[in-house]
């Protein structure tokens, strides 16, 4: 019997993460590997949810601010099968503040977590799929309409580092892209999850949701059917690319 083709997910028991998950779910012969941060019992349960014999999900802590905890979810994705993909899900947002409000301990986490761990994991992924004849390998970054917008009085710090995954993700693409890797990001724009509540501010998609130009704050399934495209065959020829999921914004 062949051995799955793996999907790496960070931050992929909650938010954004989970909502790809269920949308990659349930292919036989696809197998999924959950990241996440410390919330044990929300990992069971979308463990429970989403595998099944033919498609194989599993979940493990890691932080990815720690390459020891990164290289451990990788090796964990070793076991299952063959990397075919990764989305880099994980990120982290702060209370609202204005820019001299943001110190330097501050800055040194969200660009461990938002930037560096993106990078180990992209890393990790490089290493193993750029020798692999396994066709349609991709990497898909979440970023952020903030890195555009630049989040003024709000997260100037989170931003940036969306800004820093977009620069990333253009340099890596044009890198790798001989080697048969695909490399994209999305941008979603104000989308109805609890991160808001992460940056003191629980209500932010309802409130701003209306003001959009599509009058309606975005789901977590509208970003993760954008991610299952970016990672299908039927986007094959787009790499180095942002997608935009903002309506609008």
């Amino acid at each position: 019997m062949q051995a799955p083709g793996v999907y790496v997910i960070t931050g992929g028991t909650r938010g954004i993460g989970a909502g790809v998950a269920r949308e990659l779910a349930g292919v036989p012969g696809r197998a999924l590997v959950l990241g996440y941060r410390g919330n044990h019992e929300r990992a069971r349960d979308v463990v429970a949810e989403l595998d099944r014999p033919e498609s194989p999900v599993r979940a493990l802590p890691c932080d990815v601010s720690d390459p020891a905890q990164v290289r451990d979810l990788f090796v964990a994705a070793d076991e299952m099968g063959s990397l075919i993909a990764l989305v880099n899900s994980a990120a982290i947002l702060e209370q609202q503040c204005t820019f001299d409000q943001i110190g330097p301990d501050r800055w040194s986490r969200i660009l461990g977590v938002n930037v560096v761990g993106l990078a180990s994991c992209c890393r990790e992924a490089v290493v193993r799929m750029r020798d692999s004849q396994i066709p349609n390998r991709a990497i898909v970054n979440i970023s952020s309409k903030a890195a555009v917008l630049g989040s003024p009085n709000e997260y100037v710090d989170y931003a940036a580092s969306k800004a820093a995954v977009d620069t990333l993700t253009r340099g890596l693409a044009l890198e790798v892209a001989p080697h048969g890797i695909r490399v994209n990001s999305v941008r979603p724009g104000i989308i109805d999850t609890e991160m808001h509540a992460s940056g003191g501010d629980p209500d932010r998609a309802r409130r701003l949701g209306p003001q959009q130009p599509l009058g309606r704050a975005g789901t977590v399934q509208d970003v993760a059917r954008a991610v299952a495209w970016l990672l299908s065959p039927d986007a094959a020829f787009v790499t180095g690319t942002t997608l935009d999921v903002t309506g609008g914004r």
